[in-house]
């Protein structure tokens, strides 16, 4: 149910032009106009087990160290989707940063599609399907090595298994990229929380860094962020963006 006016759409615009340190922080709802399920959503991926276990479960890292097979397995079939592009939202914050506006993106997304779509300033919290590594000897690869090989993924090098560069459950997110992003966020004047229902840890927290004149929330569900927000428009990110 949309919860936003025409007169927000042209508050949100007056705000996006007056500032000058933007920041935007997004999670999986900016992505599904690119074809990506979100999450938590009635019809997103935790919504449903699979083969009596909770996603949670497979994407873990206890799960991924002992059932590395059946991890692939789910992770081809619904973490992967190499055909998705950039959306208008994607497209949006590249025009930001090109003149300068845009101060970083800070996403819970590993899907590639903000830097996919030109942008540089991005802070992937949880890191990128498009970047994999062998446990054994770093080795890197790239998606084609998971989307051409069958089974569990072997390094070419080494012979030892290959790894999405992604944050499972159970493991630390990268520090010095949680760092980067916390100091964008505390020198920014406007902070976007775009398509994020906030509940993962320790992500949500960052915006207590954040001390702007703007907090700006979209998402179709209420966040624990509404309350502190001087604009909350309740409606789908990608449809709002396209109207500025």
């Amino acid at each position: 149910m949309s919860g936003y006016s025409s007169a927000d759409i042209e508050t949100l615009r007056n705000i996006v032009s007056r500032s000058r340190r933007i920041v935007f922080f997004g999670g999986a709802g900016v992505s599904t106009a690119s074809g990506i399920p979100d999450f938590r959503s009635d019809s997103g991926l935790y919504a449903h087990s699979y083969n009596g276990l909770e996603p949670e479960t497979i994407l873990s890292a206890a799960y991924f160290a002992l059932h590395t097979a059946e991890f692939y397995d789910f992770y081809r079939k619904y973490m992967i989707h190499p055909d998705a592009r950039p959306n208008a939202v994607h497209r949006w914050l590249y025009e930001l940063e090109k003149a300068d506006k845009l101060r970083g993106i800070v996403t819970q997304n590993i899907d590639g599609l903000h830097r996919a779509a030109g942008n540089k300033r991005v802070y992937e919290l949880h890191g990128s399907v498009l970047e994999n590594y062998c446990v054994d000897c770093d080795a890197e690869y790239t998606l084609d090595k998971i989307m051409q090989s069958e089974g569990v993924p072997r390094c070419e090098r080494c012979g030892g298994i290959i790894k999405p560069w992604v944050v499972l459950y159970g493991e630390a997110p990268d520090k010095y990229t949680g760092i980067g992003a916390c100091r964008e966020i505390s020198g920014a004047d406007t902070l976007i929380v775009a398509g994020t229902s906030l509940q993962v840890e320790p992500a949500a927290s960052y915006l207590e860094y954040f001390s702007g004149r703007n907090l700006i929330v979209i998402n179709k569900e209420p966040t624990p962020a509404d309350s502190r927000a001087m604009l909350v428009m309740r409606g789908d990110v990608n449809e709002i963006i396209s109207q500025l």
